[in-house]
């Protein structure tokens, strides 16, 4: 049983330098294809192959029955790594926010912006904050919130804001 738990540990400091330092074994199986032969894998299929046949060694005494398990847990192990490898791996990340991702979002004013010139608004646009020259047909006041109407060039948008203020009425007293 001693053997198999030094040969899980052995396998598990494999699996964790894999994880630091990246693939060891990155050169050595450069003629297999794929990913079953990297340092991950080989280090989880080792770590899984001693642990379980050490537990099942302890349970039953048996070492052919413990080599048995040990393997197929081994596999099981090295399966597992394989997709999350491929997962990690094949995982696309979020592409660059652009204006055009602005297109009808919500944000604030944080450089007025006047009804001749540009203003400056800050929007939240997939977990980013992006800030943008903005004109508007009406002058706006910082802290307003506004949305987006118009792409009008990569740095530049037109808002508009988020709820129109109704004119002021006099209406006089009523006795």
């Amino acid at each position: 049983m001693t053997t198999f738990v030094v040969i899980g540990v052995l396998g598990l400091a494999l699996l964790l330098v894999s994880l630091v330092l990246g693939d060891l074994l990155d050169s050595v199986f450069d003629a297999l294809t794929g990913d079953v032969f990297s340092s991950a894998v080989i280090g989880g299929f080792v770590a899984a192959f001693g642990f379980g046949a050490a537990l099942v060694e302890g349970l039953t005494g048996s070492t052919l029955l413990a080599g048995l398990v040990g393997v197929g847990a081994g596999v099981l192990a090295g399966a597992f790594t394989v997709a999350l490898t491929r997962l990690v791996r094949d995982g696309g990340s979020d592409a660059t926010v652009t204006a055009d991702d602005a297109l009808g979002r919500a944000g604030r004013v944080v450089t007025a912006v006047p009804s001749e010139g540009l203003g400056t608004v800050r929007l939240a646009i997939g977990g980013h904050t992006v800030q943008l020259n903005a004109r508007a047909d009406q002058p706006i006041e910082p802290g307003t919130e506004v949305h987006v109407t118009e792409i009008l060039s990569p740095t530049a948008v037109r808002v508009a804001p988020v709820w129109n203020s109704l004119p002021e009425l006099d209406v006089p007293d009523q006795p």
